[in-house]
């Protein structure tokens, strides 16, 4: 098997999960598959800082120019690759451009990566519907098009893309199960609070608050501490529940996990929910704790309800699983144990490096 040279172009950093789990992650283990994987992405790391700061529009204006040039190099650079693997898209805004050229400079073969429904209009919660606009819609319906192969993060998303002709990959957003590992229930102090835990972003946190009534309640009936990660908000409150609201740290990721015995993870019941690859869900087990779910698109699917963790569609059912897992340290355990197992078998950097060398080789055969 000849190695290949594969120029990926993702629109975020390393800070973006996106980028960090689908391909900085899995460059090593590409190696060992013939896979020489150099990552380019469209925003660094002091625009992606910026960009979601509707007050910072200026700073983050500047970053997208300065972007856009450096994507113009790496046009130059297709020529010599033997795949181009995009990443939703190559620039965060305006048409694919920048795809379109780089296929024509190099006549490398596309492979469309796509974690999320991208295709599904999304109203930005900073920009509104100008951000619609300005991120070009059917975009990725055209990227679905040039791609001769695409990697989809659920089947949601590959049986999408396979009813426009594209064939598909089924490749999970996963961790390494290294940095993602469980702590050390010995170290942790006597009588502490159990703590459940959110872990997210600005624009997701919205689930999240659609549970404070569950939250609520639950409070009234069992002593525990909330934590939330990345709300984007200077304060979150449940009257009667110790709250601890911090930002999102790429340097504390992993070891905020680790803080919880139980993960939240709600969403909504549509498209853009049903797109989603759940990651949350590979987080949560890898670091061997028991979650509550909403049993959409992946997260339905990922790990064994009931075995792993438990599966929640009204506040009845939240506050019924969140009350057994706060009244059964046990159980926690055993939950939290079938889930780092389930990831050790199926979700692991190896198996997810695998897939993606053996989509690369077949796009570029």
């Amino acid at each position: 098997m000849s190695r290949l040279k594969v120029l990926a172009l993702s629109p975020f950093p390393v800070e973006a999960a996106a980028t960090r789990f689908r391909l900085v992650q899995l460059r090593g283990a590409l190696g060992e598959h013939g896979v020489d994987l150099e990552v380019h992405p469209f925003l660094d790391s002091d625009g992606f800082s910026t960009f979601y700061r509707r007050s910072a529009w200026k700073r983050t204006a500047v970053a997208l120019v300065r972007a856009s040039g450096r994507r113009v190099a790496d046009v130059r650079r297709a020529r010599r690759a033997d795949v181009l693997l995009v990443l939703r898209e190559a620039a965060v805004l305006g048409p694919p451009l920048f795809e379109w050229l780089s296929l024509h400079a190099g006549r490398a073969p596309m492979v469309l990566d796509l974690d999320d429904a991208t295709y599904v209009t999304y109203v930005s919660p900073t920009y509104g519907r100008l951000a619609t606009v300005l991120k070009w819609p059917g975009k990725t319906d055209q990227l679905i098009r040039w791609a001769r192969l695409a990697t989809c993060g659920n089947q949601v998303i590959a049986d999408y893309v396979s009813a426009r002709g594209t064939p598909t990959r089924v490749v999970p957003t996963v961790v390494d199960t290294d940095v993602f590992r469980p702590r050390d229930p010995d170290n942790d102090p006597p009588g502490s609070l159990p703590t459940v835990g959110w872990i997210g972003t600005h624009s997701t946190f919205p689930f999240l608050e659609s549970l404070s009534p569950v939250l609520e309640d639950l409070g009234r009936h069992h002593r525990y501490r909330l934590t939330v990660v990345g709300s984007g908000r200077d304060r979150v409150m449940i009257p009667g529940v110790e709250v601890e609201n911090r930002p999102w740290a790429l340097d504390r990721e992993a070891k905020d996990f680790r803080s919880l015995d139980i993960g939240l993870y709600p969403l909504v019941e549509d498209r853009w929910s049903a797109g989603k690859s759940g990651l949350k869900s590979i987080q949560y087990m890898a670091v061997g704790i028991p979650f509550v779910a909403s049993p959409v698109g992946a997260a339905g699917e990922l790990g064994e309800a009931g075995t792993t963790h438990f599966a929640a569609s009204e506040p009845g059912e939240w506050r019924k699983y969140l009350g057994l897992l706060l009244d059964d340290p046990a159980l926690r355990r055993r939950m939290g144990a079938a889930g780092r197992a389930h990831v050790l078998g199926r979700y692991t950097v190896a198996h997810a490096a695998r897939a993606l060398a053996e989509a690369l080789h077949d796009a570029a055969s």
